[in-house]
């Protein structure tokens, strides 16, 4: 039954005219088998058989948000919560093969939450060289009567060589509103004066406070129960990758890291399992053709949250 949605609600749906079309644009583990090009496509496979069809060492990124230790429905396709012993053997059948893609001096970022992210950095750490650990703050969710309110989750960063990774701290620099102004000789100090109020830009820390879960009105919005952001994203993909390098993301989801990766001049390339969910992502990457904008960010600036509006 077709959900009933406001006037102004701007969420990503399929139309019954476009399902064939989107399909012919996705690709199959068969196909790329067979020597179909998998760069800049979705992928509509389970992640074990598109896993062994691609090659390794071709992703200078990787991303993934794999399910959480949590029951949810992913459109009919439940992911039941297990024991952190079951989900640690869940992790080790598809967390090697998937670091097996990555370039020698390539990164890697891993998503959960409080629960899971134990059993993350556990596994990762037999794979690749953890570096730090991204707490970024969800503000979206409902309070609990008996427990404090789940507000943040994790992201793990890791390298596959230590010694030889790319990271571009200017690129994902903030821009912060700047309350009390400090002025040497009467000119500004380390921010700038301008028409929307007085900024700096600042370097950015683990933890991150500016962005914003996407939501109905929000250009971007899909119906995906675990839907990332894609400034939240932007990040990750501008600081540990150039343009022209290869994104690649064995969780697609309704496709954020492939959009996002598209957005910002990089190649991309996305496993997803579920038909409905990897037709959004090829409508979202058919639709970013004509429009490259990423809430949050502009002017190879992110701002910090409700400080620009866009």
């Amino acid at each position: 039954m077709e959900k009933v949605r406001a006037k102004n609600n701007r969420t990503i749906v399929l139309g019954s005219d476009e399902i064939e079309g989107l399909k012919k644009e996705t690709v199959s583990a068969a196909q790329i088998k067979k020597g179909l090009s998998f760069v800049n496509k979705v992928i509509n496979a389970d992640i074990f058989d598109a896993l062994k069809v691609l090659p390794d060492a071709f992703a200078d990124l990787i991303i993934i948000d794999p399910p959480y230790n949590l029951s949810k429905n992913f459109n009919g396709m439940n992911f039941k919560e297990m024991t952190s012993e079951k989900y640690d053997f869940y992790l080790e059948s598809w967390l090697p093969e998937v670091c097996k893609k990555l370039k020698n001096n390539g990164s890697l970022y891993l998503c959960g939450d409080w629960k899971c992210t134990a059993s993350l950095q556990r596994a990762l750490e037999k794979e690749l060289t953890v570096l730090n650990r991204i707490t970024w703050q969800r503000e979206k969710g409902r309070g609990a009567k008996a427990n404090w309110k789940n507000g943040m989750e994790d992201i793990w960063f890791a390298v596959k060589n230590p010694d030889d990774y790319y990271f571009n701290l200017e690129a994902v620099k903030i821009k912060r509103r700047v309350l009390a102004p400090y002025t040497k000789e009467g000119l500004p100090k380390d921010w700038q004066k301008t028409e929307e109020g007085n900024f700096r830009l600042t370097c950015p820390s683990n933890f991150w406070d500016d962005i914003s879960i996407p939501f109905w009105s929000m250009p971007e919005n899909t119906d995906h129960p675990t839907q990332k952001p894609e400034k939240l994203y932007a990040k990750l993909i501008l600081a540990s990758s150039k343009p022209g390098d290869m994104v690649f993301d064995p969780f697609l989801g309704s496709g954020t890291s492939s959009v996002t990766a598209k957005k910002l001049g990089r190649n991309y390339c996305g496993i997803e399992i579920n038909e409905e969910y990897s037709l959004l992502a090829q409508k979202r990457l058919n639709m970013a053709d004509t429009d490259k904008s990423i809430q949050g960010y502009s002017e190879g600036i992110f701002w910090e949250r409700n400080a620009k509006i866009q």
